[in-house]
């Protein structure tokens, strides 16, 4: 299955209660929304993609269980960004202090913010261009960190504010781990379980 855009023209702009009673009543479908109005519609993971994100997940979750520093997202969480784009990545990681700033009640829906750190993965079905422009985004609402990590090419692009995207070719020359420099003080990501499916 492949991803489906649709345009969304101002005059029916879908409201933050709308797109969200829309993707619980399609709960089988990951959807966003951008900020230009493209409604995005994505099929759900296959096998491999899924062991990935899974494997992603762990890693990031284990080190969050130790520092205590942030709250960590899977997949099916959607943000709202500042741009009033509603975007979920494979990953996010938010501050502890961020996220418990937030009403009861933005917690529970999709939180207004923009995660400090996030991961992309790219998919089988998944167009490398437009997810470079989705971590973009995430650059100009305020993410601090951001890997895209393609396993067909095989890449990893590092994301940060006020810098160029790094790239990095997945080699037998290429570091095994990523660091989360300073937004994820200590953290390691171990890419040779993504790489090596």
């Amino acid at each position: 299955m492949e991803t489906i855009t649709l345009n969304v023209p101002p005059s029916v702009a879908l409201t933050d209660e709308q797109f969200y009673h829309l993707c619980m009543a399609n709960e089988e479908w990951r959807m966003e929304l951008t900020a230009e109005g493209e409604l995005i519609i994505m099929p759900p993971t296959g096998g491999e993609s899924g062991i990935r994100n899974s494997e992603l997940n762990l890693q990031v979750s284990l080190w969050n269980r130790q520092t205590k520093l942030g709250y960590v997202f899977d997949s099916s969480t959607i943000f709202k960004l500042p741009n009033g784009a509603k975007r979920s990545s494979d990953v996010s990681w938010v501050r502890r202090e961020r996220w418990e700033a937030l009403s009861i009640e933005d917690r529970r829906g999709f939180p207004p913010l923009c995660p400090d750190f996030a991961i992309e993965l790219r998919s089988q079905t998944d167009n490398l261009p437009k997810l470079q422009s989705k971590m973009h985004d995430y650059l100009n609402n305020g993410l601090r960190l951001g890997w895209l990590i393609d396993h067909q090419t095989p890449l990893v692009e590092i994301y940060r504010p006020n810098q160029d995207v790094e790239t990095l070719y997945f080699s037998e020359q290429t570091p095994t781990t990523l660091s989360g420099e300073t937004v994820l003080p200590g953290f390691l990501l171990d890419l040779a379980p993504l790489f090596n499916l």
